[in-house]
C-alpha cells in the first residue's frame, strides 16, 4: 500500500479534489488517516449488513472506491449473496478490480461504472436488502441528492436498509469550528503536515458539501425512509441507519 503524499510538494494553489489515478493508488492509506475511527465504522457497517441481509437479495455499495467495504462484507456474508459496487472513477474501479481478484472474489463481487450525479435510471439498483453510501453523499450535488435517495429507496425490498456515513455540519458556527479543529488534530496525529491539511481543505472546498444532521435526516425521510437513526458519531462524522418499512 502506497503512503498518501498526494498533497505534498504541490503548487501554491491546487485544483479541485479528484478521484484520479494518484488518489486511487494511495486511497487505502488515505481513508484511515482521514476518517476518524474508520476501522470501527467498517466493522459496524459489516455487522449491520449481516443483520439486515435477506437471502436471495443483493447488497450494493454506491461510491465503492477500492471495494474495501464489499470485500469485508463478502468475508462475512456467505454465498450465494451477491455484492454490487458502483463508482464513476475508472482509476478507483481498476484498483478495486485488482483487490477483488487478489481476494478470489470475482465471482461474488460485481463492479460497475456509474455516475451518481448523472442519470440514475441508467443504473440498475433492484432487489437490494442493504445499500451502503459511505462518505459519498457529501460529494453528490445538492440538487441531485433527493433523486439519489429516492432511487435507493425504490430499489430496496421491504425491511431493507440504507447505511450512510457522512461528514456533517453542526447547528452552531462556533461549535462547527471547534469540531473541525479537533478533526485537524486527528489528521496531524496520523502524520499529515499543516501544508497537506491546508491544501486538501482547499481542494475539497468546492467538491465536498456537507449537510447538518437534521438536514440529512429530513432528506432521508422525505424520500420514503420513516425510520432514521444515527448509529455512530465522532464530532463532525456521523453514521445514519435508514430502514424501509413495508
Amino acid at each position: 500500500m502506497k503512503r498518501d503524499e498526494v498533497f505534498q510538494g504541490k503548487e501554491l494553489r491546487c485544483g479541485d479534489f479528484e478521484f484520479n489515478a494518484d488518489v486511487a493508488q494511495v486511497f487505502d492509506d488515505m481513508l484511515p488517516r482521514s476518517i476518524p475511527m474508520y476501522a470501527e465504522q467498517q466493522e459496524m457497517a459489516k455487522n449491520i449488513g449481516r443483520k439486515f441481509h435477506v437471502p436471495g437479495t443483493d447488497l450494493y455499495d454506491l461510491g465503492c472506491s477500492t471495494a474495501t467495504t464489499l470485500i469485508n462484507l463478502a468475508g462475512e456474508i456467505p454465498e450465494p449473496a451477491r455484492f454490487i459496487g458502483y463508482d464513476y472513477s475508472e482509476p478507483m474501479l481498476e484498483e478495486a478490480r485488482r483487490k477483488v481478484r487478489a481476494e478470489g472474489l470475482g465471482n461474488r463481487i460485481e463492479l460497475r461504472h456509474g455516475d451518481l450525479n448523472g442519470q440514475l435510471a441508467d443504473l440498475p439498483l433492484e432487489n437490494a436488502s442493504v445499500v451502503y453510501l459511505c462518505w459519498t453523499l457529501q460529494f453528490i450535488r445538492p440538487l441531485q441528492r433527493d433523486k439519489l435517495i429516492s432511487w435507493i429507496y425504490e430499489g430496496l425490498v421491504d425491511g431493507g436498509v440504507l447505511v450512510c456515513t457522512e461528514k456533517v455540519l453542526t447547528n452552531n458556527n462556533n461549535m462547527n469550528r471547534f469540531f473541525i479543529q479537533l478533526y485537524y488534530d486527528f489528521k496531524r496525529g496520523t502524520g499529515y503536515s499543516e501544508e497537506e491539511i491546508a491544501r486538501k481543505r482547499e481542494a475539497l472546498e468546492n467538491v465536498l458539501v456537507p449537510y447538518r444532521i437534521d438536514e440529512n435526516k429530513e432528506l432521508f425521510q422525505r424520500n420514503g425512509f420513516r425510520m432514521v437513526e444515527t448509529f455512530f458519531q465522532w464530532y463532525n462524522f456521523v453514521g445514519f441507519l435508514c430502514v424501509k418499512k413495508g
